[in-house]
């Protein structure tokens, strides 16, 4: 087999496994609504992971077996929690799912603050008599004036 070949060969696009394509389409539907849990960042529909490969057969199962998509969330969600969820609702539970990197980009951006307005004002608080020592200590030593 040649190179080109065996490229053509991964290159094709995976075959449906349901063998109906309104069933597979609702599979696919649903499973962009559910998390990866290996993943994390990434639906069932999107990854290749095992697990999600697995929670997808099960939506097409219970797909098959009449299920209304919303008992199926309600099943993933019951067994796995809200983080199964792409887009978990906000609750108690939850809240910091949605309100955490918000919350840490203003503890952030007030630290920083914080440590600038404290830096600014130990430069400006220097005696008098430190910034002469410091002037007396950056002016040239006599001896070098008179190598140059």
């Amino acid at each position: 087999m040649t190179t080109a070949t065996a490229a053509t060969a991964y290159a094709r696009e995976a075959p449906t496994l349901a063998a109906d394509p309104v069933l597979e389409k609702r599979v696919m539907a649903l499973s962009a609504e559910l998390r990866c849990l290996v993943c994390q960042n990434q639906t069932i529909a999107d990854s290749n992971a095992e697990l999600a490969i697995d929670l997808k057969n099960q939506v097409r199962e219970k797909l098959g077996q009449g299920m209304s998509d919303q008992d199926i969330i309600d099943y993933m969600v019951e067994r796995y929690g809200d983080f199964v969820l792409y887009r978990p609702p906000v609750r108690g539970t939850t809240w910091l799912l949605w309100f955490g990197p918000f919350l840490l980009l203003v503890v952030g951006i007030f630290l920083l603050g914080l440590k600038l307005s404290r830096r600014r004002t130990q430069v400006d608080a220097l005696p008098e008599a430190e910034m002469r020592r410091a002037a007396q200590l950056l002016r040239p030593a006599p001896d070098m004036k008179d190598k140059k």
